[in-house]
């Protein structure tokens, strides 16, 4: 089986490219190599290669910086996908496209399943909701929408290694209290990936985060204490919770985006505690 795995520089694209199944052909393109919103070059290389599946890991998600360059973050998030789509469709691929939490507002206070109404509150999560809809509208029986949140690995920028940057520069933290998801692994959203491409029954929109809920405070409160054991940041760091109010941000964000992901755990999906992956990813820093 060919895979053609768009975004691979990224968190998920890394982690992807390093657990690739046995029985998997992949072909990884960046950013540099393909421009996802450049809809010519989209089709002639998904002609040129072929693929069985795409999975598009591809996305901008700067998402303060998406509020200032709100065309670029359209073309790459929603007229990308839409690309990836009709090229598939051309070929008769399969699309799995990774998608967000920041597609709702956050007024829920129960998780939300992949069919709870969508009210984007940022540029970001208008653009990436615009890809959904694009991929779902030119091929909806032979594509998945994975929404995912918080997500983090060993490398790249992300608010691990941004806490354990600032944990060590001044030993102390103010971080939000009043912001709840889930933490997700990179590592854990590459596990579930290649386990629905060997699903092809599976199609529409899932959602799928580590097991648990947090607040950022609570994710930064486990980074000092996980970090500390491991000898990554000292055991005397200060974390002190703060309203949102009190770190303003050009992007709004969802108050509570925790995700309801049911839809495949009744077809034997099993999430993994986000505070037992953040343990796995910190010893990852340490080892490299």
């Amino acid at each position: 089986m060919k895979i053609l795995i768009t975004g691979i520089g990224g968190q998920v694209g890394r982690s992807l490219a390093g657990s690739v199944p046995a029985h998997v052909q992949v072909v990884g393109v960046a950013h540099k190599d393909l421009d996802i919103s450049d809809e010519g070059a989209v089709g002639s290389y998904v002609r040129t290669h072929a693929p069985d599946v795409i999975i598009n890991a591809a996305a901008h998600t700067a998402v303060d910086r998406a509020e200032s360059e709100p065309e670029l973050a359209r073309r790459v998030n929603g007229d990308g996908p839409r690309h990836l789509a009709t090229a598939a469709r051309e070929i008769g691929a399969r699309l799995i496209h990774l998608s967000t939490d920041f597609v709702f507002d956050g007024a829920s206070s129960v998780p939300y399943r992949p069919d709870s109404p969508t009210n984007p509150l940022s540029v970001y999560g208008v653009t990436k909701l615009a890809g959904e809809a694009a991929v779902l509208g030119l091929i909806p029986e032979h594509s998945v929408i994975l929404r995912t949140s918080w997500v983090y690995a060993a490398e790249g920028s992300n608010f691990v290694r941004t806490m354990l940057r600032a944990m060590n520069a001044n030993g102390s933290v103010r971080v939000i209290a009043d912001q709840v998801g889930t933490p997700t692994s990179a590592r854990s959203l590459a596990e579930t990936l290649w386990a629905i491409v060997d699903k092809p029954d599976i199609e529409g929109i899932h959602h799928w985060t580590d097991g648990g809920v947090a607040s950022w405070y609570d994710f930064a409160v486990a980074i000092a204490e996980e970090g500390a054991h491991l000898g990554l940041v000292s055991s005397d760091v200060s974390v002190t919770p703060i309203a949102t109010v009190e770190y303003p941000t050009p992007a709004r964000r969802p108050s509570y985006s925790v995700l309801d992901k049911r839809s495949l755990t009744a077809l034997g999906f099993v999430p993994v505690h986000w505070r037992k992956r953040l343990r796995s990813v910190l010893g990852e820093i340490k080892n490299g």
